[in-house]
């Protein structure tokens, strides 16, 4: 992956830390300028760091990507600083669960509007600012999940907004077609990131299971034989944004040890 993406402007949402993270760094490796989003106010401990070893290819814009104004600022920020944006790593987005019959209306508003709403509007603004700036080769790396390929029964808001997401993915390609920008998504399965802690907890509660029970088992249902670390991403993320992907597009890459066959 080596310079494979020198020359580009990189902009990840939900990239403080996990998976988000770990492809930012993926892309500062492939050489590219990186614009890193999320809604803390501050960077987190890791992503500071990283930022301290990138201080000329790496700056971080605090960003809810529910507020359009925010998004703008973000995209105006990110180009002063770096030139055009050709490539969005699509990322941030929440979880939470509960069952179908409990699951309230304050729930799903919150999810849709990360998941979704924010998705797409972060989507289309850079999509956007890619047709006016005529940015060549750009771009789109919508993050999904192997959730948005089936329902399960106490994740029925996370599932269905990742459904969105490659629904979003597969119409954003066709529409981009014309300009020769490429929109595809990842479904990754289990990743251990810091939220599965939380995630094991709300199986443990409603599932009546220990704590890391949930975790272990997942893992072990994987036919790969383990849960994925989220460098396990950085490969699929690097290539969907490169010129080696350039006749791919409107394709939802499953990355997740085997977990879903499409």
């Amino acid at each position: 992956m080596t310079q494979t993406l020198q020359g580009k402007h990189a902009l990840l949402t939900g990239a403080a830390g996990g998976i988000g993270l770990a492809v930012a760094t993926a892309y500062l490796q492939a050489g590219a300028r990186c614009t890193v989003a999320d809604i803390g106010a501050q960077p987190t401990h890791e992503l500071a760091a990283l930022m301290a070893s990138h201080p000329d290819t790496l700056n971080y814009i605090p960003t809810d990507v529910t507020r359009s104004a925010q998004i703008d600022a973000l995209i105006a920020s990110a180009s002063a600083r770096f030139g055009s944006i050709s490539t969005l790593f699509n990322n941030a987005a929440i979880f939470d669960m509960a069952p179908l019959l409990e699951s309230d209306e304050a729930m799903y508003d919150k999810i849709f509007a990360v998941n979704v709403k924010g998705a797409f509007f972060v989507m289309q603004k850079v999509l956007a600012h890619m047709v006016v700036q005529g940015v060549q080769g750009g771009a789109v790396v919508n993050m999904a999940s192997q959730a948005g390929r089936r329902g399960e029964a106490l994740v029925s808001h996370y599932c269905a907004s990742k459904a969105a997401v490659i629904s979003y993915t597969q119409s954003a390609a066709l529409a981009m077609a014309p300009h020769k920008i490429r929109v595809n998504g990842i479904a990754p399965g289990v990743i251990a990131t810091p939220m599965w802690k939380n995630v094991d907890a709300l199986f443990a509660k409603y599932e009546n299971l220990p704590l890391g029970e949930k975790k272990k088992r997942v893992g072990e249902a994987v036919p790969l034989g383990y849960m994925g670390d989220p460098t396990d991403i950085c490969g699929a993320a690097v290539f969907l944004a490169s010129d080696a992907a350039s006749y791919i597009t409107a394709q939802t890459l499953n990355v997740d040890g085997g977990n879903v066959m499409s």
